[in-house]
């Protein structure tokens, strides 16, 4: 289902894309028990990073991998944002849909980038390539974006379904009724393997816990090399 471009492979190498395929899952407004693992993380990252500055923050090895990506662009990493947000201003994670918020979960605690799509919306074939600047899509807030040049997309038969830069697109986004869940990890030369693998079974732990019956069909770590 999942294939890379050759030129994604030369413009990145040592780069990674995670994958998890998570079939039979639901999608709740609200879970006790997700919600309670919310509760702990933030907790949690309160306490790993009480004595924290923005300044040091920026210091942690992964945001600093994924900080050089975004200074090409000139552009912020949005989950740096977050963690801030969480950590220095004593805010909560957004209280969103279930596997949205699984998903928010995993990048805090992780630090690492990932957009999440209803796989029934996906058209075959998905691959991981390069922007030249002039694709565009449509953003999750219905705004048509044309991407940058350089930037790593995924895209399906239909166009562009994910960047790094400006996140996933409307067409495909996880909704209430999703069935088919399919989430990617975006990772730059400097963010290990090991790291991209544990991100995706947290995602798969914290949508067990709304979704026992969930099962994984894919889950597999594509390479630059």
């Amino acid at each position: 289902m999942f294939k890379v471009s050759e030129k994604w492979r030369k413009t990145f190498p040592g780069a990674d894309v995670g994958v998890l395929v998570i079939n039979s899952v639901s999608n709740p407004k609200a879970n006790t028990s997700l919600n309670n693992q919310k509760t702990e993380l933030e907790e949690h990252l309160h306490s790993a990073f009480y004595s924290y500055t923005k300044e040091s923050l920026r210091d942690i090895s992964t945001i600093k991998v994924y900080t050089e990506y975004y200074r090409h662009f000139k552009k912020t990493y949005h989950v740096l944002l977050q963690l801030e947000s969480v950590v220095l201003k004593g805010k909560s994670i957004p209280n969103v849909a279930a596997l949205v918020k699984a998903m928010f979960m995993a990048e805090l605690k992780n630090m690492l980038l990932t957009a999440g799509h209803d796989l029934d919306a996906v058209q075959k074939p998905v691959t991981i390539d390069v922007s030249s600047g002039t694709e565009k899509y449509t953003l999750l807030n219905g705004k048509d974006q044309l991407l940058k040049a350089g930037d790593m997309i995924m895209t399906d038969a239909q166009g562009v379904i994910s960047s790094v830069i400006y996140g996933p697109d409307k067409r495909t986004q996880i909704r209430s009724d999703t069935n088919h869940a399919l989430f990617v990890v975006y990772a730059p030369q400097g963010i290990s393997q090991q790291a991209v693998h544990q991100h995706l079974k947290d995602i798969q732990t914290y949508i067990m816990l709304f979704s026992p019956q969930a099962i994984v069909q894919s889950l597999e770590i594509l390479s630059a090399g």
